[in-house]
C-alpha cells in the first residue's frame, strides 16, 4: 500500500506522517487489497481538516474528517474509512453458496425387517466389502 500525503497550509512534518502511517496500518488489517492512499491534510482558519481517497480493487473510498485538532481529525478520518471498508468488504463477500445449498431434512422411513441394520451396527460401520454382501432385493 502506497500512502501519498499533501499538506494545504500546513507543513508535514515527521510525526505527523508516522501518525498517518501508524493509523492507516489499522485499515490494513481489515482489507489488505488496498492500492493506493492519497491523504490531504489542510488547515483552514481554526478548522483542521483531513481527507483521504483509497483506491481498492474494482472502487474508490472517499472520506473526510473537520476537528480543531489534526490528531482529532486523521482519528475521525480512520474511523470513517474504517466504517466504509468494511461496508465495502461486506458486499464483495460471495453470497450465491449459502443460497444454494439445499436443506436435507431427515426423513423416518420404515423398512422391512429384512433391509433393517441391527441396533448395534450404524451404517457407518459398514466397509464396501459387507454393503456387497447384503443380500438384494
Amino acid at each position: 500500500m502506497q500512502i501519498n500525503l499533501t499538506g494545504h497550509h500546513v507543513d508535514i512534518t515527521e510525526p505527523l506522517k508516522g501518525y498517518v502511517d501508524t493509523k492507516f496500518d489499522r485499515l490494513a488489517r481489515h482489507f489488505d487489497h488496498m492500492i493506493n492512499v492519497h491523504v490531504i491534510l489542510s488547515v483552514e482558519k481554526l478548522r483542521q481538516k483531513a481527507e483521504a481517497t483509497l483506491k481498492i480493487n474494482g472502487a474508490n473510498v472517499f472520506a473526510d474528517s473537520v476537528h480543531e485538532d489534526m490528531y482529532a481529525a486523521i482519528d475521525g478520518l480512520i474511523d470513517k474509512l474504517d466504517r466504509q471498508v468494511i461496508k465495502y468488504k461486506e458486499k464483495r463477500q460471495n453470497h450465491r453458496g449459502s443460497a444454494q445449498r439445499v436443506m436435507v431434512e431427515e426423513v423416518d422411513v420404515k423398512l422391512p425387517p429384512e433391509e433393517r441394520l441391527p441396533d448395534d451396527l450404524s451404517p457407518d460401520d459398514l466397509s464396501l466389502e459387507d454393503l456387497e454382501q447384503q443380500p438384494h432385493t
